[in-house]
């Protein structure tokens, strides 16, 4: 029996040969799929065997684009959020500076609308603070005798009487208003010309007018407004509005309260009158004879 044994040496091609045939065949390939088109099938069959693990190999680097986007955009929001804060922090106190700013401007406007009836004989004031007090009614204004302030002067503001100035120093004064208990303004009522007097509760927002008989023509909304008889305040200025009116048969006198026209609480400037004009005051009528005493009187004090 045969027994087949393969050659020790199996030789073939030589290198150079391999080299050549691999060389030619590889040209021949480029000059066909470059002409005739001849590998497109070939390539697009290799791409879709190829595309499941192509992705496959991309999951990791997706996943890592993923990642460092989603940090990048958690660190983007944060900082986006904090400055929005901060913007909107700096419009809200823009905002209420500007509401503060509009609202000062338009009660400044109408001051100078009342300043304008008075001839301009009056000053504007900023309210400095409230009296230690709690007690009383008062305020410190910036304005005094470095102004021409005197004490007694009325205090209005753009709605009405504000109160009256009580104590004046040399850079600023003292104003008593009409809420102050110890305080009294001669009111009428505009509407009949009913003569009272109002007098301050003490509390914010409340004036009391006693000694108003039950049978008086006066009703709720009635605006009392400055007689001028006390020769402090000019005679037509807003004083307060009737609140709440209590009439009892039972009693002589009504019970009326009225609310404050002017709003010293929410405004920081009121106008102080320095001379009002005197043809606002009502003056009395004399008898020729009285008036020939008081000049004759008069002359003679000078002399």
């Amino acid at each position: 029996m045969a027994i087949h044994q393969e050659p020790f040496f199996n030789r073939g091609p030589s290198p150079l040969a391999r080299l050549t045939f691999f060389a030619l065949l590889a040209i021949g390939i480029m000059i066909a799929d470059h002409r005739f088109r001849a590998l497109d099938t070939l390539r697009l069959a290799v791409s879709v065997a190829l595309h499941p693990f192509e992705q496959l190999l991309a999951i990791p680097g997706a996943l890592g684009d993923r990642l460092a986007d989603y940090f990048t955009s958690q660190e983007r929001l944060l900082r986006e959020n904090h400055d929005l804060q901060m913007k909107i922090l700096e419009l809200s106190a823009a905002s209420q500076q500007a509401k503060l700013l509009k609202s000062e401007n338009e009660h400044l406007a109408q001051l100078a609308q009342v300043r304008s009836r008075f001839e301009d004989k009056a000053v504007v004031a900023e309210v400095i603070r409230d009296a230690r007090n709690p007690f009383n009614r008062k305020i410190i204004i910036d304005k005094g005798l470095a102004n021409g302030l005197r004490p007694s002067l009325a205090v209005i503001d753009g709605s009405g009487v504000v109160g009256q100035l009580t104590a004046v120093g040399t850079f600023s004064s003292e104003v008593t208003l009409i809420t102050d208990k110890d305080h009294s303004v001669p009111v009428m009522v505009a509407r009949t010309g009913q003569r009272a007097l109002s007098v301050g509760t003490g509390n914010e927002g409340t004036l009391d007018v006693p000694f108003i008989p039950v049978n008086t023509d006066i009703r709720d909304g009635d605006l009392f407004v400055t007689s001028g008889i006390d020769g402090t305040y000019p005679a037509g200025l807003s004083v307060a509005t009737v609140i709440s009116m209590e009439k009892n048969a039972n009693y002589m006198f009504a019970r009326i309260t009225g609310k404050p026209a002017s709003a010293v609480e929410n405004f920081r400037h009121v106008m102080v009158l320095l001379n009002p004009r005197e043809e606002s005051y009502p003056k009395p009528d004399l008898a020729p004879d009285v008036k020939k005493r008081d000049k004759t009187s008069i002359r003679s004090s000078r002399k």
